[in-house]
């Protein structure tokens, strides 16, 4: 895979509402279908997570993976599942920030894991609506990353697609363990892989923004 060689740290300031970030729910596209969204992301789910099979094409998911920086992967459930892809990766360390058995979660766990020796694994049991609190998990998911990339492992943060709780998480680490602000931050994560934290998370960034600039002045 390719990754951009440099990217931009934008100037805005901080206090930015959500949609300033350009990461809106209501400005994502929207579809014109009869359906349900629930019943389109449902079908959506159900056909990228099965093989399809049609005249001589056989087709299986791939890993959706991005490096977002030295030695840590954003990807989504299929990378997460995939033991022979983590191994060729030489991933060490997994946070899976969807662990569950319900809509959007991804079903692994400590045991899913026990024949990948060497392997270490955390879990959150979060859902990806503005109402969660993520922020909760902040702290704890910067000190594993920021463990397995000091020992010289490679480290992937993942959910279901790999785009809004993983990401936040990953964000989070950068702001903790690197010092960047929410805008050097997400401009990095985003010139490296397509993310979208809904409204609440990038809420709950602004005031770990806030709350580290003030640590950082006393």
């Amino acid at each position: 895979m390719s990754y951009r060689d440099s990217y931009s740290l934008y100037g805005r300031d901080y206090f930015s509402t959500p949609k300033e970030y350009g990461l809106s729910l209501h400005s994502r596209p929207t579809t014109s279908y009869s359906s349900t969204p629930s019943s389109v992301l449902s079908s959506l789910s159900s056909f990228r997570s099965r093989p399809y099979t049609g005249v001589g094409v056989t087709y299986t998911p791939t890993p959706d993976v991005n490096e977002v920086y030295p030695g840590l992967f954003v990807g989504d459930a299929v990378a997460a599942k995939d033991k022979a892809f983590l191994r060729r990766m030489g991933i060490n360390y997994v946070l899976n920030t969807a662990e569950g058995k319900r809509y959007t979660q991804v079903d692994t766990d400590h045991i899913y894991y026990r024949d990948c020796p060497g392997l270490r694994y955390k879990g959150f049991q979060l859902m990806d609506l503005p109402t969660t609190d993520i922020s909760k998990y902040f702290h704890i998911a910067a000190n594993f990353i920021d463990e397995g990339i000091s020992r010289g492992g490679r480290v992937l943060v993942h959910c279901m697609m790999g785009v809004s709780r993983s990401a936040t998480c990953a964000i989070a680490f950068l702001m903790i363990k690197r010092g960047m602000t929410l805008t050097e931050a997400l401009a990095l994560v985003r010139s490296r892989r397509d993310i979208h934290p809904n409204d609440g998370f990038i809420r709950q960034l602004q005031d770990l923004d806030r709350e580290l600039r003030v640590c950082r002045v006393r």
